[in-house]
């Protein structure tokens, strides 16, 4: 797995910075030659929201069963990542991709696995902690409403934030979950620590985006004035 090789093909769409790109790259492209097909791109949707289903799932078991429950969210997160991962890449793998359509299930299919996230963290927090899940669930639909200014002002599609992506924040998140069973009660805090952090990523990400479209209107403005100069000579 190590010598596996980048398949630049399935990326051309996005540019990654994340922590983990290099080696979750190499993964996909050992993946994707090999997934049935009769498993489509939907299908991976599919399996990503059902994997979604399963933290939620494990978070009301843990509430209502028993708190190791919380170690069927890792396996669940992973479902989540393969299914989400692995869409759009067997799309562009098979010459079968609809950027479009593509764009935006994968946005939505995003916003509904965050709130089942967050959903399944309100049933188990305690007291005032579950306006954490709230909190989480605000804070990274901000960041997705980045990405997509972003992409609007720069025509460059990046889902990261800096060396942070999707797939770091769930990595953490399995963190958060393990440390749970080990320390009960210690996910209230790292879930506080978590909203912190996403805020203030947020907040450079929403400085950045705010430059980012004064330099447009200012290279737009500069255009249309030497295409006014060029008419009148």
């Amino acid at each position: 797995m190590m010598s596996q090789k980048i398949n630049k093909k399935l990326f051309q769409d996005r540019k990654r910075t994340n922590i983990l790109s290099s080696s979750e790259q190499k993964l996909i492209s050992y993946l994707v030659p090999r997934i049935p097909d009769w498993i489509s791109s939907d299908g991976l949707t599919a399996i990503g929201l059902f994997g979604s289903f399963m933290i939620l799932g494990s978070f009301l078991l843990a509430e209502y069963v028993a708190r190791p429950w919380l170690l069927l969210g890792i396996v669940g997160f992973f479902v989540q990542w393969f299914g989400d991962s692995l869409d759009g890449r067997i799309a562009y793998y098979r010459n079968k991709s609809r950027k479009w359509y593509g764009f935006a299930l994968d946005i939505v299919m995003d916003w509904i696995s965050t709130v089942m996230i967050g959903l399944g963290y309100v049933f188990y927090a305690t007291g005032d902690f579950k306006y954490s899940g709230f909190a989480l669930v605000a804070l990274y639909g901000w960041a997705m409403i980045i990405s997509q200014l972003r992409y609007r002002i720069t025509d460059k599609y990046t889902i990261d934030a800096g060396l942070l992506g999707p797939t770091e924040i769930r990595v953490i998140i399995c963190a958060v979950l393990l440390f749970e069973v080990l320390f009960t009660g210690s996910i209230n805090y790292l879930v506080i620590i978590i909203c912190i952090a996403l805020f203030v990523i947020n907040c450079v990400d929403t400085k950045k985006l705010l430059n980012m479209g004064d330099q447009r209107d200012w290279e737009e403005k500069k255009n249309k004035e030497v295409t006014a100069n060029e008419k009148e000579a």
